[in-house]
C-alpha cells in the first residue's frame, strides 16, 4: 500500500486547505515576476491580485461544501472534520470575500500598490481554516499563529503611517504575550493529562473534576491559561486592551478583517475545546466565562459613550458583542451553542455592512475620509440610501425589532434564561439599552443635527454596493424567514455537543 492511498481519505478531505496552500505559492509567484517586470513597465498588480484572490477564496469554498466524506478524523487525530467544521469555513471563506469585495477602492485611493497585501490575508485565512479543523492542542496552536502572524504584519502594513506601525507593534508585543498564555496552559495540560489530542482530552477529563485531586487543580489552571489566551485573540474583557488601539491604528481594511473573521475561527475553537474536551470542568470554567461576558457587556456599552472616532467606537461595539456572544458558551448547553452560532453568522454580516460603510466615506474635493461622527452630518443629504442603510445597521446592532439583530440576541437571551443565568441576561439586556444610546446616536448625527459645513463624498463603486445590498437585505428581511440559518445552526450545535 502506497503513501497517497493509506491517507487518500485525509487528503480528499484537506483538498480545499491543500489548494489554498498551492494558490498561494502561484500568486505569489505570479506577484513577483510580473511587478518587478521592466518590460511591462512595473505594472500596478494590486486588483489583478484582488480578483484572483477571490476566485481562490470562491474555489476553496465549492470544495468545502462539496467534500466527499462527511465525518472523519484526519492525519492520526491531528484534524478533523465533520458537519460543524465544513459550515464554519464556509462562513469564514465567505467573509473574507467580502472583505476583499470591499478592499478594491481603498487601495487604489491610499496608493497602496503591494500585492502582498492579498497573499498575507490569504494565509491568515488558511490559517483560520486550519483552526476551525484542530483536533489537537499542537496544531491548534500552530493554526493560531499562522494566522496571527499575517495579522501582525496587516496591522502595520501601512508603511508610512505612525498610527499603523505603533498598531502593528503594540498588536504583536501583546499577542507574543498571549502566545505564551496559551502554550504554559498547552503545557499544563499535557503534563497532567499526558496528551494533547482534543477526544483523549475529553476522556480523561470525565469523571475527575468531582473528585478534586492533583489531576484536577492541574487541569483547572491550564483551562484557565489557554481561556486567557483564547479570550485575547477574541478581544474580550479584561483582556481587550489592545483591540480600539490596533483598530483604530490599523488600516481600514485590515480593521474590518479583524472585526469580522478571526472572531468566528476562535470561537469555533472554544466551543471545541470547552464543549466538548473539558466539558466536565464546566464549574470552574463557565465561572471565568461568566465573568468574561459580564466584563465585556460592561466595558463594550460604556466605554463606547465617549467615543468620537468611528472606527474606536466600533472597536467597543465589538467588545460589547464578543460579550453577548459568550453567554451562549457561559450557559454549556445545547441552545446556548446554537444561539451562540446563530448571533457569530448575524454579527458577520452586520460588521461587514457597517465596515464597508467606513471603507466608503472617502470625502470628495479634500483629501482622507470620515474619521469622526461629526463627520457624517451632512450624510442624510448628501446620500441619504447610505444615511437609511447605516441607520438600519445601527438598529439591527441595538437589538430592535424586527430587524436581525433583535432575533440574535433574542435567542442568546433565551438560551441563558433556559441555563439559569437570569443574572447574566438581566445584565445583557440593560448593557443593550446603554449601548442603543451610542448607536441612536449616529442616527441622531446624520438626520438631525444642524449642518454648519456640508461634507460630500465619493460615489461608492460597484463592488461595495453589492456588498452592501446583500448584507442590508440579510438584516431586514432575516426575521421574515429565519429557518434556514437556525436549522442549519441546530444541526451545527447536534454535530459538535453529541
Amino acid at each position: 500500500m502506497t503513501f497517497l492511498q493509506l491517507f487518500e481519505n485525509n487528503f480528499s478531505t484537506t483538498f480545499p486547505e491543500i489548494f489554498l496552500v498551492l494558490a498561494i505559492c502561484l500568486l505569489l509567484i505570479y506577484g513577483v515576476v510580473f511587478s518587478t517586470s521592466l518590460a511591462l513597465n512595473l505594472p500596478i498588480m494590486t486588483r489583478t491580485m484582488g480578483w484572483l484572490s477571490i476566485q481562490t477564496l470562491a474555489i476553496a469554498c465549492l470544495l468545502v461544501i462539496y467534500t466527499p466524506i462527511n465525518e472523519i478524523t484526519l492525519f492520526n487525530g491531528v484534524l478533523y472534520h465533520d458537519f460543524f467544521t465544513r459550515y464554519v469555513k464556509i462562513f469564514i471563506l465567505l467573509a473574507a470575500i467580502a472583505c476583499l469585495l470591499s478592499s478594491f477602492d481603498y487601495l487604489k485611493r491610499e496608493r497602496v500598490n503591494a500585492f502582498e497585501y492579498f497573499i498575507l490575508l490569504l494565509i491568515a485565512t488558511l490559517g483560520m481554516t486550519l483552526i476551525v479543523s484542530s483536533n489537537d492542542l499542537v496544531s491548534m496552536y500552530l493554526a493560531i499563529e499562522m494566522q496571527s502572524l499575517c495579522l501582525y504584519v496587516l496591522a502595520a502594513f501601512k508603511k508610512n503611517s505612525a498610527f499603523s506601525t505603533e498598531a502593528g507593534l503594540k498588536y504583536f508585543i501583546l499577542g507574543a504575550f498571549s502566545s505564551g498564555l496559551l502554550l504554559f496552559g498547552m503545557s499544563l495540560l499535557y503534563g497532567f493529562t499526558g496528551t494533547t489530542n482534543f477526544g483523549e482530552l475529553a476522556i480523561i477529563c470525565t469523571g475527575v473534576y468531582n473528585s478534586p485531586n492533583l489531576l484536577s487543580n492541574g487541569i483547572v489552571l491550564g483551562t484557565l491559561f489557554v481561556g486567557s489566551a483564547l479570550l485575547f485573540k477574541m478581544a474580550a474583557a479584561p483582556l481587550h486592551m489592545w483591540s480600539p488601539d490596533v483598530y483604530e491604528g490599523a488600516p481600514t481594511i485590515v480593521s474590518a478583517f479583524f472585526a469580522v473573521v478571526p472572531k468566528i475561527a476562535i470561537f469555533s475553537v472554544v466551543l471545541k475545546l470547552y464543549m466538548y474536551s473539558l466539558y466536565d470542568f464546566m464549574e470552574s470554567w463557565q465561572q471565568w466565562i461568566i465573568l468574561s461576558s459580564f466584563a465585556s457587556m460592561i466595558v463594550g456599552a460604556f466605554g463606547a459613550l465617549q467615543q468620537k472616532k468611528i472606527k474606536r467606537l466600533l472597536a467597543y461595539s465589538s467588545i460589547g458583542h464578543v460579550g453577548y456572544m459568550l453567554i451562549g458558551i457561559a450557559t454549556g448547553t445545547l441552545e446556548g451553542v446554537q444561539g451562540l452560532l446563530l448571533y457569530i453568522v448575524v454579527y458577520m454580516i452586520m460588521s461587514i455592512n457597517i465596515w464597508t460603510v467606513a471603507l466608503s466615506l472617502d470625502f470628495q474635493g479634500k483629501a482622507g475620509r470620515a474619521k469622526y461622527l461629526t463627520d457624517l452630518i451632512s450624510l442624510s443629504k448628501i446620500n441619504p440610501l447610505l444615511a437609511i442603510t447605516i441607520a438600519l445597521t445601527m438598529f439591527s446592532m441595538a437589538g430592535v425589532p424586527p430587524l436581525a439583530g433583535f432575533c440574535a440576541k433574542l435567542y442568546i437571551f433565551f438560551s441563558a434564561i433556559e441555563g439559569s443565568l437570569y443574572m447574566l441576561a438581566i445584565i445583557g439586556v440593560l448593557t443593550s439599552c446603554v449601548g442603543a444610546f451610542y448607536y441612536m446616536r449616529i442616527i441622531k448625527v446624520m438626520f438631525f443635527e444642524k449642518v454648519n459645513t456640508w461634507n460630500t463624498f465619493v460615489s461608492i463603486d460597484r463592488e461595495k454596493s453589492l456588498v452592501l445590498g446583500f448584507t442590508t437585505l440579510f438584516i431586514i428581511f432575516f426575521f421574515a424567514y429565519p429557518s434556514p440559518l437556525l436549522i442549519l445552526s441546530h444541526k451545527m450545535a447536534l454535530s459538535l455537543c453529541l
